[in-house]
């Protein structure tokens, strides 16, 4: 038995650890620029900060061209004692986060008059993105998340207006 088991157990060792191949998840952005053997250009115009009820946080529309091809992307930092996270959303997406902006408003009009303790909506995009609100003790809070860093905000016409103002910007650039 001690000779199989010593047989066997140098053979599973790799198995078990290299087996499961771990994927990690392709950004829209990170698609886009993958392309190989082709000249990429960058060009940033830079937005107003989003302020919130803490920090700020730094935006700008990223236009990216490869040969005749041409991405659109708002992209929104913030900014943390030793980093900085990003996030780059694409013009599909943004459409997307502006009509779950204009569900959640309805749902947080409602839940504000919950007896409830706690209640949370959020919209998460495919790039894990993510807006959306709490309220706690009959108070509204509206956040958005990059990275695990938050902006927060007592309304929601503080995101609206940034993501208004990146959908206007990018439909006249393009």
């Amino acid at each position: 038995m001690k000779n199989i088991i010593s047989f066997t157990l140098p053979l599973l060792i790799p198995i078990i650890f290299f087996g499961q191949e771990v994927k990690e998840h392709q950004t829209k952005i990170n698609e886009f620029i993958s392309k190989k053997g082709a000249i990429i250009r960058f060009e940033d115009l830079k937005l107003p900060n989003i302020k919130s009820a803490y920090e700020f946080a730094e935006s700008r529309i990223r236009k990216i061209e490869i040969s005749d091809e041409k991405g659109l992307f708002l992209q929104i930092s913030i900014s943390g004692k030793y980093d900085t996270k990003t996030s780059s959303i694409s013009y599909e997406d943004l459409i997307e986060i502006q009509n779950a902006m204009g569900v959640l408003q309805k749902l947080a009009q409602n839940d504000l008059s919950t007896e409830l303790d706690y209640i949370e909506n959020k919209y998460t995009t495919k790039d894990e993105f993510i807006i959306g609100y709490y309220v706690s003790k009959n108070k509204l809070n509206w956040y958005m998340k990059i990275e695990g860093s938050s902006l927060f905000s007592k309304n929601s016409e503080v995101f609206q207006q940034a993501f208004n103002l990146a959908k206007d910007k990018m439909e006249s650039l393009k």
